[in-house]
């Protein structure tokens, strides 16, 4: 197997466009839940039932005039992470291990390079269908401040949802056993779920707490997120929080790409 190709990037993702379309129809039934249901349901009992005991102060909810305002933008970024770590993890670890798909497409033109780009982008549009919905339907509740927030907040979602693809595609690349991810997910995923923000400002964890929380690139994401949802942008901490998470991106692509070679060329 060789790591080189004539083929370019973008050609290289178009020809694995019809195995992604195909992946999708096949399983699109079985992620309804937990991509659409389960969300709304954390915005209803979080935002509208809890949010209903809570006083919409804009001076200790970061500018929100309500709890529903405050939690939903970073409801729909931390979705997105999730979205993101679960595209990435087992269905990466099938590919190499168990349905072997990788080394299928290896037998084309084909290099590591174009089955992280098609993967990623399968996760992107997972991203885009899912928290486009969300977005949607949060329309009525009134929660955006301005007719172009949407769209900012819409984009800094799909952005960390991608800093995280890449990056836990990297590690999924590396890992020789599924139980890898359960650490992942109780010491990863959950609780930067829970600390990075979506809930509560995280001055409320302290000093130490609050500096660590901002460290995460879930935090950028949904700082972004809120600020441009509830239209109380910080343009200088936006463009810090952008800066990080391309950072990030860049970073992730290049650990992804060499974690698969590695995998399956040396």
């Amino acid at each position: 197997m060789s790591t080189t190709t004539d083929l370019s990037l973008v050609e290289g993702m178009r020809r694995q466009s019809d195995y992604w379309l195909t992946v999708y129809k096949r399983t699109w039934k079985g992620s309804i839940i937990s991509s659409f249901v389960s969300p709304l349901f954390y915005v209803l009992a979080m935002g509208v039932l809890l949010g209903g005991f809570i006083e919409g102060d804009p001076d200790k909810l970061e500018g929100a005039t309500s709890y529903l305002a405050f939690i939903v933008p970073g409801l729909v970024a931390a979705h997105a992470m999730q979205t993101a770590v679960g595209e990435t993890t087992y269905p990466v670890m099938g590919a190499i291990k168990w349905h072997k798909s990788y080394f299928a497409q290896l037998a084309t033109p084909l290099a590591p390079v174009h089955l992280v780009a098609g993967h990623l982008m399968f996760v992107l549009a997972r991203l885009a269908t899912s928290c486009a919905v969300f977005m949607v339907v949060l329309v009525p509740f009134g929660v955006f401040e301005s007719w172009w927030g949407p769209f900012l907040a819409f984009a800094s979602q799909l952005l960390v949802g991608m800093v995280f693809g890449a990056l836990v595609f990297g590690f999924s690349a590396r890992l020789r056993s599924e139980e890898g991810f359960g650490v992942l997910f109780r010491l990863g995923v959950f609780p930067l779920f829970l600390f990075s923000g979506a809930f509560f400002p995280v001055d409320n964890l302290g000093s130490v707490g609050s500096f660590l929380a901002k460290l995460t690139p879930l935090w950028h994401g949904v700082n972004l997120s809120r600020m441009f949802s509830i239209d109380e942008v910080d343009w200088a901490l936006a463009g810090v929080n952008v800066a990080v998470l391309l950072v990030l991106l860049v970073v992730g692509w290049f650990w992804a790409v060499s974690g698969l070679t590695k995998r399956l060329v040396t």
